[in-house]
């Protein structure tokens, strides 16, 4: 028998998503999924007690404080027993067909352990939300000129802008912002590493789940609208240092032992992006005030 919608539970982390919140919620019913676990991270916006009142059938995990988006994720995905999980931010709206879009891909491909919708910025461009995993020389070359050039051709290699993301296939990681994963798969690598407070959880997790013998996916027929960072624009300079301590976290996971060896100066070059953006920021903050 083929999965329905009647297998998946929806797995939505909050964080003061606000009117985002319920937006999500609202399109999760369209697509007809009954079980909808929202986990809060000590929200103080009140998101979650006007979803709760709006729709009581939600299932609320109520975090006595700011846990990060992997361990929110792994609470949520506990308190369901479904054999697929939808794993969403809250600032995130499913188009139409999107939860079967993604439910006919694991069916098509028995190995696939995650897939992941495409992913639409609010003006209908498309976000590259599937991606390689970056060798060391694409790592740097990104990081210290995607700001300067985007276009480059590190991140265009990284964030695989030359291939046409209309195509449905296997891709080294997707992004956390919305997937659907078999259970069993989830199970056999733990879930989200729970270290990682923000970035990189997702990263780490197709690369884990690789190593355990699934692969991970992209299904462009699915779709959803993704309003980038609701909730770490409040507090931009922790995502700052917590992007940056992901950074080498899953570089030390995931490097080769004689790599290692590099590992002072991998360091340094992290401090000095991540001093880099946060001085950015500053700036950008003082100009707007």
């Amino acid at each position: 028998m083929s999965p329905a919608p009647d297998d998946v539970a929806a797995v939505v982390v909050n964080y003061n998503g606000g009117e985002y919140l319920a937006d999500c919620i609202r399109s999760l019913r369209g697509e007809g999924v009954d079980t909808i676990v929202v986990v809060d991270n000590a929200s103080t916006d009140g998101s979650l007690e006007r979803l709760t009142r709006a729709d009581p059938a939600v299932q609320a995990i109520r975090l006595p404080r700011n846990l990060g988006y992997g361990t929110a994720a792994n609470r949520g995905v506990a308190a369901t027993g479904t054999p697929y999980v939808l794993v969403m931010n809250a600032d995130t709206v499913v188009e139409p067909g999107m939860v079967k879009g993604l439910l006919a891909a694991l069916e098509r491909d028995p190995q696939l352990g995650v897939v992941a919708p495409r992913l639409d910025n609010p003006d209908g461009t498309l976000y590259p939300s599937v991606r390689h995993f970056p060798n060391l020389g694409d790592a740097i070359g990104h990081a210290f000129l995607v700001d300067l050039a985007p276009n480059n051709r590190f991140t265009r290699r990284y964030r695989m802008l030359d291939w046409d993301h209309r195509e449905a296939r296997r891709v080294d990681w997707v992004s956390g912002a919305c997937f659907l994963a078999r259970r069993a798969a989830l199970d056999a690598v733990g879930g989200f590493d729970e270290a990682y407070f923000m970035y990189l959880e997702d990263v780490d997790l197709c690369w884990r789940l690789g190593r355990a013998g699934w692969y991970s996916g992209y299904e462009p027929t699915a779709g959803v609208m993704h309003v980038q960072g609701v909730s770490t624009a409040r507090v931009p300079y922790r995502m700052v240092v917590a992007h940056h301590r992901s950074m080498l976290r899953f570089w030390w996971r995931s490097t080769t032992p004689s790599h290692r060896l590099l590992a002072p100066i991998v360091g340094l070059g992290v401090a000095v992006r991540a001093g880099s953006e946060l001085a950015r920021r500053a700036l950008e903050a003082r100009r707007a005030g």
